[in-house]
Protein backbone atom coordinates (compact mmCIF):
# COMPACT_ATOMS: atom_id res chain seq x y z
CA UNK A 1 0.00 0.00 0.00
CA UNK A 2 1.51 3.25 -0.62
CA UNK A 3 2.13 5.89 1.67
CA UNK A 4 -0.45 9.03 2.21
CA UNK A 5 0.09 12.27 0.92
CA UNK A 6 0.06 15.36 2.95
CA UNK A 7 -0.19 18.91 0.73
CA UNK A 8 0.88 21.85 3.61
CA UNK A 9 0.77 25.53 1.47
CA UNK A 10 2.22 28.72 2.28
CA UNK A 11 -0.76 29.94 1.50
CA UNK A 12 0.20 33.57 1.95
CA UNK A 13 2.42 33.56 -0.97
CA UNK A 14 -0.05 32.26 -3.03
CA UNK A 15 -2.29 34.87 -1.87
CA UNK A 16 0.56 37.92 -2.73
CA UNK A 17 1.25 36.34 -6.15
CA UNK A 18 -2.72 36.56 -7.25
CA UNK A 19 -2.96 40.62 -5.15
CA UNK A 20 -0.32 41.78 -7.43
CA UNK A 21 -0.83 39.50 -10.41
CA UNK A 22 -4.87 40.09 -10.89
CA UNK A 23 -6.69 42.98 -12.58
CA UNK A 24 -8.69 45.19 -9.58
CA UNK A 25 -11.45 44.72 -11.81
CA UNK A 26 -12.94 41.90 -9.25
CA UNK A 27 -15.48 43.58 -7.11
CA UNK A 28 -17.13 42.26 -3.72
CA UNK A 29 -20.94 43.39 -3.63
CA UNK A 30 -19.82 46.42 -1.23
CA UNK A 31 -17.71 47.04 -3.78
CA UNK A 32 -14.19 46.42 -2.47
CA UNK A 33 -11.61 44.61 -4.16
CA UNK A 34 -11.52 40.78 -4.15
CA UNK A 35 -8.34 40.21 -6.92
CA UNK A 36 -6.29 38.57 -4.42
CA UNK A 37 -9.29 36.16 -3.28
CA UNK A 38 -10.78 35.93 -6.86
CA UNK A 39 -7.07 34.59 -8.03
CA UNK A 40 -6.53 32.12 -4.03
CA UNK A 41 -9.88 30.47 -5.02
CA UNK A 42 -8.75 29.72 -8.69
CA UNK A 43 -5.13 28.67 -7.59
CA UNK A 44 -6.65 26.71 -4.80
CA UNK A 45 -9.14 24.52 -7.47
CA UNK A 46 -6.47 24.01 -9.59
CA UNK A 47 -4.33 22.45 -7.25
CA UNK A 48 -6.66 20.15 -5.82
CA UNK A 49 -7.97 18.80 -8.76
CA UNK A 50 -4.34 18.58 -10.18
CA UNK A 51 -3.12 16.56 -7.22
CA UNK A 52 -5.93 15.40 -5.87
CA UNK A 53 -5.46 16.01 -2.41
CA UNK A 54 -7.22 14.46 0.05
CA UNK A 55 -5.13 15.84 3.11
CA UNK A 56 -4.43 19.40 2.71
CA UNK A 57 -3.75 22.50 4.69
CA UNK A 58 -3.16 25.76 3.90
CA UNK A 59 -0.76 27.98 6.38
CA UNK A 60 -1.91 32.28 6.48
CA UNK A 61 0.90 34.27 8.21
CA UNK A 62 -0.67 37.00 10.73
CA UNK A 63 2.17 37.53 12.64
CA UNK A 64 4.46 39.39 9.86
CA UNK A 65 5.42 42.50 12.92
CA UNK A 66 4.69 40.36 16.21
CA UNK A 67 6.29 36.55 15.88
CA UNK A 68 8.54 35.42 18.41
CA UNK A 69 11.71 36.17 16.01
CA UNK A 70 10.89 39.65 16.74
CA UNK A 71 11.32 39.35 20.59
CA UNK A 72 14.67 37.86 19.29
CA UNK A 73 15.96 40.40 16.75
CA UNK A 74 13.43 43.40 16.78
CA UNK A 75 14.97 44.13 13.20
CA UNK A 76 13.67 40.94 11.78
CA UNK A 77 11.63 41.45 8.26
CA UNK A 78 12.00 45.22 9.20
CA UNK A 79 13.29 45.83 6.12
CA UNK A 80 9.40 45.12 4.37
CA UNK A 81 6.57 47.48 3.80
CA UNK A 82 3.74 46.78 5.37
CA UNK A 83 1.02 45.19 3.51
CA UNK A 84 -1.78 47.50 2.01
CA UNK A 85 -4.68 47.44 4.13
CA UNK A 86 -6.54 45.99 1.06
CA UNK A 87 -4.54 43.16 0.93
CA UNK A 88 -4.71 42.82 4.63
CA UNK A 89 -8.53 42.89 4.22
CA UNK A 90 -8.39 39.73 1.56
CA UNK A 91 -6.38 37.68 3.67
CA UNK A 92 -9.23 37.34 5.97
CA UNK A 93 -11.58 36.27 3.10
CA UNK A 94 -8.92 33.98 1.48
CA UNK A 95 -9.04 32.00 4.72
CA UNK A 96 -12.91 31.79 4.31
CA UNK A 97 -12.06 30.64 0.80
CA UNK A 98 -10.32 27.64 1.76
CA UNK A 99 -12.54 27.09 4.85
CA UNK A 100 -15.41 26.57 2.53
CA UNK A 101 -13.48 24.78 0.03
CA UNK A 102 -12.82 22.26 3.02
CA UNK A 103 -9.66 22.98 3.52
CA UNK A 104 -8.01 23.28 6.87
CA UNK A 105 -6.24 26.44 7.65
CA UNK A 106 -3.71 27.80 10.23
CA UNK A 107 -2.87 31.28 11.19
CA UNK A 108 -1.04 32.31 14.66
CA UNK A 109 -0.38 35.89 15.87
CA UNK A 110 3.23 34.24 17.67
CA UNK A 111 4.36 31.80 14.76
CA UNK A 112 5.00 31.70 11.28
CA UNK A 113 3.16 30.30 8.36
CA UNK A 114 6.52 28.61 8.01
CA UNK A 115 6.48 26.88 12.05
CA UNK A 116 2.78 25.84 11.57
CA UNK A 117 3.68 24.05 8.21
CA UNK A 118 6.91 22.68 10.26
CA UNK A 119 4.90 22.00 12.60
CA UNK A 120 2.30 20.07 10.69
CA UNK A 121 4.86 18.13 8.34
CA UNK A 122 6.53 16.59 11.13
CA UNK A 123 2.95 15.50 12.76
CA UNK A 124 2.66 14.07 9.53
CA UNK A 125 5.76 12.62 8.87
CA UNK A 126 5.44 10.80 11.96
CA UNK A 127 1.90 9.43 10.65
CA UNK A 128 3.59 7.80 7.72
CA UNK A 129 2.46 10.22 5.24
CA UNK A 130 4.91 11.78 2.82
CA UNK A 131 4.92 15.84 2.94
CA UNK A 132 4.25 18.28 0.18
CA UNK A 133 5.52 21.62 0.99
CA UNK A 134 4.05 24.22 -1.18
CA UNK A 135 5.86 27.28 -0.99
CA UNK A 136 8.53 29.52 -3.13
CA UNK A 137 10.25 30.10 0.43
CA UNK A 138 13.60 28.50 0.45
CA UNK A 139 13.51 28.24 4.34
CA UNK A 140 10.69 25.53 4.11
CA UNK A 141 13.25 22.92 2.24
CA UNK A 142 14.60 22.22 5.51
CA UNK A 143 11.53 20.46 6.58
CA UNK A 144 11.85 18.48 3.14
CA UNK A 145 12.47 14.31 4.43
CA UNK A 146 12.95 10.91 2.67
CA UNK A 147 10.13 10.93 0.08
CA UNK A 148 9.17 14.63 0.83
CA UNK A 149 8.88 17.43 -1.91
CA UNK A 150 9.37 21.10 -1.58
CA UNK A 151 7.27 22.90 -4.47
CA UNK A 152 7.30 26.35 -6.27
CA UNK A 153 3.68 25.51 -7.60
CA UNK A 154 3.13 27.23 -10.87
CA UNK A 155 6.98 28.10 -11.16
CA UNK A 156 9.42 24.83 -10.81
CA UNK A 157 9.04 21.41 -10.68
CA UNK A 158 8.67 19.36 -6.95
CA UNK A 159 12.02 19.30 -5.93
CA UNK A 160 13.47 16.01 -3.77
CA UNK A 161 16.25 16.12 -1.03
CA UNK A 162 18.67 15.76 -4.08
CA UNK A 163 17.17 18.11 -6.20
CA UNK A 164 17.66 20.61 -3.01
CA UNK A 165 20.99 20.09 -2.63
CA UNK A 166 21.75 19.89 -6.47
CA UNK A 167 20.18 23.42 -6.25
CA UNK A 168 21.73 25.29 -2.93
CA UNK A 169 24.77 22.97 -2.40
CA UNK A 170 23.74 21.52 0.43
CA UNK A 171 21.42 19.09 2.50
CA UNK A 172 17.81 20.33 3.44
CA UNK A 173 19.03 19.41 7.27
CA UNK A 174 21.61 22.13 6.53
CA UNK A 175 19.31 24.75 5.11
CA UNK A 176 18.74 26.62 8.57
CA UNK A 177 22.95 26.24 9.08
CA UNK A 178 23.61 27.78 5.57
CA UNK A 179 20.80 30.76 5.79
CA UNK A 180 22.17 31.46 9.53
CA UNK A 181 25.77 32.07 7.57
CA UNK A 182 25.22 34.03 4.30
CA UNK A 183 21.92 36.01 5.85
CA UNK A 184 18.93 36.04 4.17
CA UNK A 185 18.05 39.66 2.86
CA UNK A 186 14.21 38.81 2.43
CA UNK A 187 13.86 38.74 6.39
CA UNK A 188 16.56 40.80 7.35
CA UNK A 189 18.69 38.80 8.55
CA UNK A 190 22.46 39.23 8.58
CA UNK A 191 24.14 36.25 9.62
CA UNK A 192 28.21 36.38 9.11
CA UNK A 193 29.26 39.54 7.03
CA UNK A 194 31.70 38.54 4.24
CA UNK A 195 30.47 34.83 4.31
CA UNK A 196 28.88 34.35 0.50
CA UNK A 197 26.50 31.64 -0.79
CA UNK A 198 30.06 29.72 -2.06
CA UNK A 199 32.24 29.89 1.60
CA UNK A 200 28.52 28.66 3.12
CA UNK A 201 28.33 25.40 0.89
CA UNK A 202 32.15 24.18 1.18
CA UNK A 203 32.27 25.20 4.91
CA UNK A 204 28.44 22.99 5.65
CA UNK A 205 30.01 20.18 3.56
CA UNK A 206 33.09 20.23 5.50
CA UNK A 207 31.74 20.61 8.78
CA UNK A 208 28.31 19.66 7.94
CA UNK A 209 27.00 21.86 11.09
CA UNK A 210 26.99 25.31 11.92
CA UNK A 211 27.87 24.36 15.59
CA UNK A 212 30.74 22.43 14.39
CA UNK A 213 31.63 25.58 12.35
CA UNK A 214 31.82 27.46 15.38
CA UNK A 215 33.76 25.31 17.67
CA UNK A 216 35.90 24.54 14.81
CA UNK A 217 36.69 27.44 13.75
CA UNK A 218 40.32 27.91 14.31
CA UNK A 219 40.46 25.05 11.10
CA UNK A 220 38.66 27.03 9.18
CA UNK A 221 42.41 28.89 8.42
CA UNK A 222 43.91 25.99 7.02
CA UNK A 223 40.87 24.80 4.48
CA UNK A 224 42.11 25.07 1.07
CA UNK A 225 39.72 27.98 -0.38
CA UNK A 226 40.12 31.79 -1.23
CA UNK A 227 40.41 33.90 1.47
CA UNK A 228 40.17 30.85 4.59
CA UNK A 229 42.07 32.79 6.66
CA UNK A 230 40.17 36.47 6.79
CA UNK A 231 36.93 33.40 6.48
CA UNK A 232 38.18 31.85 10.10
CA UNK A 233 38.59 35.11 11.69
CA UNK A 234 35.15 36.38 10.25
CA UNK A 235 33.49 33.16 12.06
CA UNK A 236 35.40 33.93 15.23
CA UNK A 237 34.53 38.01 15.00
CA UNK A 238 30.44 36.66 14.45
CA UNK A 239 30.13 33.62 16.28
CA UNK A 240 26.86 35.47 18.34
CA UNK A 241 25.70 36.58 15.16
CA UNK A 242 25.34 33.52 13.74
CA UNK A 243 24.07 32.14 16.59
CA UNK A 244 21.23 34.19 16.52
CA UNK A 245 20.69 34.00 13.20
CA UNK A 246 20.17 30.38 13.34
CA UNK A 247 17.52 30.83 16.25
CA UNK A 248 15.30 32.83 13.85
CA UNK A 249 16.44 30.17 10.65
CA UNK A 250 15.29 27.41 12.74
CA UNK A 251 11.85 26.45 11.22
CA UNK A 252 9.38 25.75 15.26
CA UNK A 253 8.22 22.03 14.69
CA UNK A 254 6.17 21.47 18.18
CA UNK A 255 4.18 24.16 18.13
CA UNK A 256 0.35 22.68 20.48
CA UNK A 257 -1.89 23.29 17.23
CA UNK A 258 -4.91 21.11 18.99
CA UNK A 259 -6.15 19.97 16.04
CA UNK A 260 -4.21 18.57 13.48
CA UNK A 261 -7.11 16.91 11.40
CA UNK A 262 -6.15 18.05 8.00
CA UNK A 263 -8.29 15.79 5.75
CA UNK A 264 -10.39 18.02 3.38
CA UNK A 265 -13.80 17.90 4.26
CA UNK A 266 -17.00 17.86 1.82
CA UNK A 267 -18.40 20.75 0.50
CA UNK A 268 -21.52 22.14 1.71
CA UNK A 269 -22.95 24.34 -1.28
CA UNK A 270 -25.16 26.70 0.56
CA UNK A 271 -22.13 28.16 2.54
CA UNK A 272 -20.02 28.12 -0.66
CA UNK A 273 -22.84 29.86 -2.70
CA UNK A 274 -23.72 32.29 0.50
CA UNK A 275 -19.81 33.55 0.52
CA UNK A 276 -19.40 33.08 -3.30
CA UNK A 277 -22.70 35.53 -3.61
CA UNK A 278 -20.62 38.16 -1.56
CA UNK A 279 -17.52 38.16 -3.48
CA UNK A 280 -19.63 37.86 -6.61
CA UNK A 281 -17.37 34.95 -7.86
CA UNK A 282 -19.23 33.46 -11.66
CA UNK A 283 -20.68 30.35 -12.20
CA UNK A 284 -17.51 29.09 -13.55
CA UNK A 285 -15.40 29.39 -10.78
CA UNK A 286 -17.88 28.00 -8.73
CA UNK A 287 -18.90 24.89 -10.74
CA UNK A 288 -14.75 24.02 -11.03
CA UNK A 289 -14.94 24.23 -7.29
CA UNK A 290 -18.31 22.30 -6.69
CA UNK A 291 -16.28 19.58 -8.23
CA UNK A 292 -14.10 19.09 -5.65
CA UNK A 293 -16.87 16.89 -4.48
CA UNK A 294 -16.39 14.34 -7.05
CA UNK A 295 -12.26 14.50 -6.08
Amino acid sequence: MSKKEAYLIDASIYVFRSYYSMPDEFKAKNGENTNAVYGFARFLARFIHQTKAQHIACAFDESLETSFRNEIYPEYKANRDPAPEDLKRQFKLCQQVAEVMGVATYSDGYYEADDLIGTLAKHYNKKGFNNHIISADKDLAQLVEKNDTWWNYGKDKAFNQQNIYEKFGVHPHQIADYLALTGDSVDNIKGVPGVGSKTAVFLLNHFDTLDEILNRHKEIAYLSFRGAKSCATKIANHTDDAIMAKQLTDIVTDIPLGDFNIQRKSLDNDRIHKLFDYLNFGPLLRRNILDLNNI
